[in-house]
């Protein structure tokens, strides 16, 4: 994987870590509220947005370090002469599947963006705002996929397991 992108990967990663912690925030706000002089407003919203945005900048990370369940029932059952040719369609497939959430992700943010779109809950927050974020998760899921099939379709490998080093694991 390129300098480049491994860094763009790592920083989606650690946003998505950033969001998921204030989720726990907005939550532990909220909870914490009965003991404040007055009513936390829309933390369970904005608890919303940032779980979804967290999702979105994790998934290209989760997919280098090969976290993503990969199901194999018909790579098993095929003989080692066929499973490259497969191996090679399911990522291509794999890589046109996350243009498109990357493509429409982002159409999304900006035509709401364009219409000044905005929350209905107490705080109108514009919707672009987490709108831009998950875009931007899907865009760097799209760029780590299509570097996979870049490779596989090289030659390089067709085993999907990071080099040494390559992303950080909490299980290592």
């Amino acid at each position: 994987m390129s300098s480049l992108l491994h860094r763009l990967v790592l920083a989606a990663a650690l946003l998505g870590a950033a969001c998921f912690v204030g989720v726990e925030v907005m939550i532990l706000y909220q909870l914490g509220g009965q003991f404040l002089p007055y009513i936390p407003r829309s933390a369970d919203e904005f608890a919303g947005y940032l779980m979804g945005t967290s999702a979105f900048l994790a998934l290209a990370h989760t997919f280098v370090a090969d976290e993503h369940i990969r199901v194999t029932l018909v790579l098993d059952r095929v003989g080692p002469a066929i499973r490259p040719t497969l191996e090679r369609l399911a990522v291509i497939l794999a890589a046109a599947l996350a243009a498109y959430l990357a493509w429409h992700i982002s159409k999304l943010a900006w035509q709401t963006w364009q219409l000044d779109e905005r929350s209905s809950g107490l705080i109108a927050l514009p919707m672009w705002i987490p709108q831009a974020a998950m875009a931007f998760g899907a865009i760097t899921f799209f760029l780590a996929v299509a570097e996979r099939a870049w490779r596989i379709w090289q030659g390089e490998s067709t085993a999907l397991e990071p080099q040494t080093g390559e992303v950080l694991r909490a299980d290592r």
